[in-house]
């Protein structure tokens, strides 16, 4: 199995190509690949596969209103960690197009790319950062998370995949993460990722996250949009722009921009690595 290592502001991936489809990429391959001591080690696994070998998956995007499948060449089917399938993954999508590109599957300029949520469309360059447009934040009411015993009231985000992101008054840095927030099942019956941001700036925010079947991870994409939206409706912006957002994470800084009702997401995309996994192994 051959493979690439990358990250988006230390969010990781391993980077399965994958064109034909031909994979049997099972829930406990992945999380053998994503053991950072026994496997290769990341956040999750993006496997690149074109979008007409990747089963029902134009199908079903077609028959959800979430675009047409046959204008995205490349299917980014993403895993978290523990081998569950998630919607979307807005690190991952930028370094999925940065892989792309750097393999020569893609040409620099701008192009959709197909989601669990929906077409993508990605913009970048030879080398550099990779934007996306994330499409609208749609935020749908109050939620509360609970961390050591303390409950912290946030905002319910649909970025394609859901999230609650609360507003802390003191620095990120000092929550402790080692444990999964707790929250309410019933809100949130899929699971769901956690953000903890505070303002540090004019637009300007601090973040950190725990992510559904990964743990706290350096970074989040679709998180970073969640913490700036509800941020923008906060200072009394709409989310509808146009305003821009800078977000720092552990891993890094992004920049969240709303306008026309969408919103984009612009930050770095590194590959690091590449290789193939010993016969037998997985």
């Amino acid at each position: 199995m051959r493979f690439v290592k990358g990250h988006g502001t230390e969010n990781d991936f391993v980077i399965l190509p994958d064109p034909d489809g031909v994979l049997d990429l099972t829930p406990e391959a992945v999380v053998r690949l994503c053991d950072r001591r026994a496997g290769i080690g990341g956040d999750g696994v993006l496997r690149v596969v074109r979008t007409k070998a990747a089963g029902r998956v134009a199908p079903a995007l077609n028959e959800a209103g979430l675009g047409d499948a046959a204008d995205a060449e490349w299917f980014m089917d993403y895993r978290n960690a523990d081998g569950g399938i998630a919607e979307m993954c807005g690190n991952g999508i930028r370094v999925f197009a940065r892989y792309l590109v750097d393999a020569g599957l893609a040409a620099p300029g701008e192009w959709n790319v197909a989601t669990r949520a929906g077409l993508r469309r990605v913009a970048l360059g030879a080398s550099g950062d990779v934007s996306v447009d994330m499409g609208p934040a749609d935020l749908l009411g109050p939620a509360e998370a609970t961390v050591a015993g303390t409950v912290y009231r946030g905002e319910r985000v649909s970025v394609g995949n859901p999230h609650l992101a609360c507003r802390v008054d003191g620095p990120v840095a000092a929550l402790d993460l080692s444990r999964p927030p707790g929250f309410d099942p019933g809100v949130f019956p899929d699971g769901v990722n956690v953000e903890f941001f505070r303002t540090v700036g004019e637009r300007h925010l601090e973040m950190r996250v725990y992510e559904r079947g990964s743990g706290e991870t350096r970074s989040c994409g679709t998180g970073t949009v969640a913490a700036a939206a509800v941020a923008a409706r906060s200072a009394g912006e709409t989310g509808g722009g146009p305003s821009e957002w800078t977000v720092d994470v552990p891993g890094g800084r992004v920049t969240v921009a709303f306008e026309d009702g969408t919103s984009r997401l612009t930050g770095p995309a590194v590959l690091v690595a590449e290789g193939e996994t010993r016969p037998g192994w997985i």
